[in-house]
């Protein structure tokens, strides 16, 4: 018997190292990313000095990966700290379009790109459909490419479409956050579930 849960375990790598969904965690996802749809929030990305952990810029201004920042932390999560500590100990890992040295708790987390590298290490990485509506799920993650290769991201909701066909996604594409329906509007380039960060 023991022997053949040892080999069930390296059959199944993958499963020692998921990380169980939270209790609640869909159900306070969502209504954490609805509630934003209630703010006023003008469009900007300008660089800010923050606190750190727990910073976050003004609460009238932000761009789309501040509203995941926000979700995530009414739900005692913290994706300032969880990306800066993997940052610190994995920085080649990260991209290096800003041409940054060293980690900066400041922006880091503000910028889709290093978001992506984290849910990838740290959360689950999922199939990508641009035709699939069933693939993605409430409490789902989802990034997009717009034009002029713009990185995007948004969070699954339990609401549908008029049609029925497609979940509706919480996003700040320019207008603040809105409840929309552009699961397929542009180029989907990533597709991750993330309940926070774990050793590995």
């Amino acid at each position: 018997m023991k022997n053949r849960l040892k080999s069930l375990f390296f059959l199944l790598p993958s499963l020692a190292f998921a990380t169980p969904e939270p209790k609640n965690f869909t159900a306070d996802f969502v209504a954490a990313a609805l509630e934003r749809t209630q703010h006023q929030v003008r469009y900007d990305g300008s660089y800010l000095a923050i606190p750190y952990p727990n910073g976050d810029v003004p609460d009238n201004i932000g761009v789309c990966s501040d509203e995941v920042v926000r979700v995530y932390r009414k739900l005692g999560v913290d994706l300032q700290k969880d990306l800066h500590e993997d940052m610190v100990r994995n920085f080649p890992a990260y991209p290096k379009k800003w041409g940054l040295k060293r980690p900066d708790s400041h922006i880091d987390h503000r910028r889709v790109p290093n978001l992506q590298v984290l849910f990838t290490r740290k959360g689950q990485v999922l199939a990508i459909s641009q035709t699939d509506a069933a693939l993605y799920q409430a409490g789902d993650l989802v990034t997009w490419l717009l034009p002029g290769n713009l990185p995007h991201i948004g969070m699954v909701t339990t609401q549908r479409s008029a049609d029925g066909k497609r979940p509706l996604l919480v996003h700040n594409i320019g207008a603040g956050p809105k409840l929309e329906d552009v699961l397929f509007a542009y180029p989907i380039d990533g597709h991750y579930r993330y309940y926070g960060a774990v050793a590995r």
